[in-house]
């Protein structure tokens, strides 16, 4: 009896996902996922899966659906070329690949790599109506392959999420034992030792995102947490960082005010790095 075997694993840069035994590469794009149509079409022809996809751009319902999908996804598509396209669709003489409706229409829907690991991708809307021309019932294992592997990466990124929100904590355990030992007389009260913390976590809140949290939740009434709950991955990690330099420049007896400047320009920098860094940005697929 046939048992597909399922799993999603890491190659290089793309993914792989397993769908009745068949191998599909999955590559990011402009923060959206392509699924390899090459992969796909091996079910039909091992040997020649660029036919396979000719064939199917050759009709007119698949043009018409591209070119609607390009309408509703794309600012900068091609609408003149595209009404020529369709226009011979259907037709004997009629022969498209991939690489010239790109060329011909700006099209983002699809794309064309060369190479090792190349072949042709498409936006998962248009990889879903692919399969479905090669196979309703291939169609709809890709679907659910495809939704369970967002499903582990959505997973994965609140386990990263959290890990930073709880780095950030602990930090801030130890930027409050900095404060004790050097802002707070022994003479202050309870109550005004939490003024002082208070306004240490909002010294961050300046530099890291501008405001401090009253000012934020003035801002976002109807918004659920606070101003940390709704950060990013990047910012939570900065944050992280700022919370130990913090304590440091407290130990060192610093004014608030240098340590606000110093802050707000590690902030500024580590942010910069961090948008620049490949694998931050994996993080916030």
């Amino acid at each position: 009896m046939f048992t597909p075997r399922h799993y999603c694993r890491i190659t290089m840069k793309n993914q792989i996902i397993n769908v009745q035994n068949a191998e599909i590469t999955v590559i990011q794009n402009e923060g959206k996922k392509y699924l390899s149509l090459t992969d796909i079409s091996k079910l039909k022809n091992e040997f020649n899966p660029n036919e396979v996809i000719r064939n199917w751009m050759r009709g007119k319902n698949t043009i018409s659906f591209l070119g609607l999908w390009e309408i509703l996804n794309n600012p900068n598509f091609k609408p003149v070329e595209f009404d020529g396209f369709k226009n011979e669709a259907g037709y004997n003489h009629f022969v498209l690949s991939p690489q010239k409706w790109i060329e011909n229409t700006n099209a983002i829907g699809l794309i064309a790599k060369s190479g090792r690991y190349g072949g042709t991708f498409a936006h998962r809307d248009i990889a879903f109506e692919f399969a479905s021309w090669i196979s309703p019932e291939f169609k709809l294992y890709l679907i659910r392959e495809f939704q369970r592997l967002k499903e582990e990466e959505s997973k994965t990124k609140q386990l990263d999420w959290n890990l930073q929100r709880t780095l950030a904590k602990i930090n801030y355990r130890i930027q409050t034992d900095a404060i004790q030992q050097n802002l707070i007389p022994l003479t202050l009260t309870k109550q005004q030792k939490s003024y002082i913390y208070a306004d240490e976590a909002d010294l961050l809140n300046v530099s890291l995102f501008g405001q401090t949290a009253k000012q934020w939740r003035e801002q976002n009434a109807s918004a659920k947490g606070n101003i940390r709950d709704q950060a990013t991955i990047e910012q939570l990690i900065v944050l992280s960082n700022l919370e130990s330099i913090n304590s440091m420049l407290i130990h060192q007896n610093l004014q608030e005010s240098e340590r606000l400047q110093k802050l707000n320009e590690i902030a500024i920098l580590q942010m910069l790095s961090l948008f620049s860094n490949p694998a931050v940005k994996m993080l916030d697929k």
